[in-house]
């Protein structure tokens, strides 16, 4: 039996938070960046929602464009796509790809499922340092999750049984939810510390760890 794991990139690969919060200091000052990066949270669900054919840049311009506008904070022309701009330099978290080799090793095949654009994850991926057999994005598909297409999209063209798949994510709302909705077995990086609504089936704080929760679930 083939074992897939499949992977949300931006705030489980990649340091999305991180990144975020650095343009949202350099447009708008430190004191501002944890209510900001809070508002854009909840922001940008909502864009991808009204916009499934959006871009990712186009979500990311449209997202900073509309919490500026409800914060009443200036955002200059020249500095409305700050950060679509900076993604391609976000970094990945410094145990990923350790973690992703250690996974491989054990025979695990890899896939990323990301609301984001192709030449975003192309740059990401150089940061990440390591293979993926198959990589989907939003802007190819017309669907953001939490919408499942996905999901449907990674198992029609790589024909992975159910029963040999576990998807590895950050985001309770944009993945661990659907991915049980559709269930699915779900590893949790919990790197914010929240409580988990839904429960996923094993939870971790890193990557660190990873091979071994994967091999837990699917021996």
């Amino acid at each position: 039996m083939e074992r897939w794991a499949t992977f949300d990139c931006y705030g489980t690969l990649i340091d999305w938070n991180g990144g975020i919060g650095r343009a949202l200091e350099q447009l708008f000052g430190t004191a501002a960046v944890p209510r900001l990066l809070h508002r854009y949270h909840e922001l940008e669900p909502v864009v991808e929602r009204e916009q499934p054919g959006s871009s990712y840049r186009e979500v990311l311009d449209a997202t900073l464009a509309r919490l500026a506008d409800i914060e009443g904070l200036p955002l200059a022309a020249e500095t409305a796509d700050a950060l679509s701009r900076s993604l391609p330099d976000w970094p990945a978290f410094p145990e990923v790809r350790a973690a992703l080799e250690d996974a491989r090793a054990r025979g695990w095949k890899l896939a990323i499922l990301s609301n984001t654009d192709r030449d975003y994850l192309d740059a990401s991926l150089e940061h990440i340092g390591v293979p993926f057999e198959r990589t989907i994005v939003a802007s190819e598909i017309g669907s953001y999750k939490p919408a499942h297409r996905h999901w449907d999209i990674f198992f029609a063209e790589t024909g992975a049984g159910r029963d040999g798949h576990v998807h590895v994510a950050a985001s309770l709302f944009h993945d661990v939810r659907p991915a049980a909705d559709l269930g699915l077995r779900t590893v949790w990086i919990n790197r914010l510390g929240e409580e988990p609504e839904p429960q996923p089936d094993v939870e971790l704080h890193t990557l660190e760890g990873l091979g071994a929760a994967l091999d837990s679930l699917v021996p």
